[in-house]
């Protein structure tokens, strides 16, 4: 739509495998990751020597900008979305709302509500708008992050951890 050649822009997701015969290919001559930063640093490594440009985004924080004539609705949909879907532990999850001008006053509460609303079931069960955190040791680790936010400053609107 953007009106790019054919093989400009490729999204590819897969393994070690499909990662490597990308980093070693001679055709492609950039790569673009977001991921955990062990691999970002393996891909921008490998990239680098193969005479790739490469963006490795290790550890990254995807940003969601909502502007003051955003539509509400659609905005708190898709951080719900974003935030809960597949328990957030995908690539494209938004970690950092910003939020211009007044439009706070407006998404805040309704995603506060609907938040507090989000069904947590089994994930085999057709309801379930999120599985639970699946090992003790997730379930650690996102209440430490939460523990540490608040001892910084942060207010917790909705706690879910238990």
């Amino acid at each position: 739509q953007a009106g790019l050649p054919d093989g400009v822009f490729n999204v590819v997701q897969g393994d070690k495998e499909a990662v490597d015969a990308l980093l070693d290919h001679p055709d492609v001559k950039a790569v673009s990751f977001v991921g955990s930063t062990p691999i970002a640093n393996y891909i921008y490594e490998t990239g680098a020597r193969h005479g790739k440009r490469v963006q490795a985004l290790g550890g990254a924080k995807n940003h969601m900008v909502v502007m003051p004539d955003a539509d509400v609705n659609q905005v708190v949909d898709a951080l719900i979305g974003a935030a809960y879907g597949s328990a957030g532990e995908r690539c494209m999850a938004i970690s950092v709302a910003v939020l211009v001008g007044d439009v706070a006053d407006k998404v805040m509460p309704l995603l506060v509500e609907r938040t507090k609303q989000l069904k947590v079931l089994n994930g085999t069960n057709l309801a379930a708008e999120m599985g639970p955190i699946v090992t003790p040791a997730a379930h650690a680790r996102i209440s430490g992050y939460i523990a540490a936010g608040q001892a910084e400053g942060a207010q917790l609107l909705v706690d879910g951890r238990q």
